[in-house]
């Protein structure tokens, strides 16, 4: 549960940064940044394994490039189904899904691989 909660925490501010630094993407308030971190967290384990898998031919193509393309479709996705969040854009997506894929990137580095429990016979 703590991991779903610093996980929560990091796209949360992975998505405050985003707005501060793409032109085009913008919360109204602090309950529709919360939502939005919830709603793409729930998003990124249901609909994207499913993106990924579809467009996996040009994955391989892209050599992975079109995985932010996916990314920017699941932000973009959470972005039409929250009325307080907006992306306006594919660029404007794509830009928030490298901002929020570096910042994850760096939480993970300084969290750490979640611990396998191991067991013992």
């Amino acid at each position: 549960m703590l991991r779903f909660i610093v996980q929560f925490l990091v796209t949360a501010l992975a998505l405050w940064l985003a707005a501060q630094v793409v032109t085009g993407v913008g919360f109204s308030d602090t309950t529709s940044l919360l939502l939005a971190a919830f709603l793409l967290g729930i998003a990124n384990a249901v609909v994207r394994p499913i993106l990924t898998i579809l467009t996996f031919p040009l994955t391989i193509i892209t050599f992975g490039l079109f995985l932010l393309v996916v990314n920017a479709a699941v932000i973009g996705l959470v972005a039409a189904l929250l009325p307080g969040f907006a992306v306006n854009g594919l660029w404007a997506g794509i830009g928030a899904a490298i901002v929020t894929g570096v910042v994850s990137w760096i939480a993970g580095w300084f969290i750490g691989a979640p611990e396998v429990e191991r067991r013992r016979d």
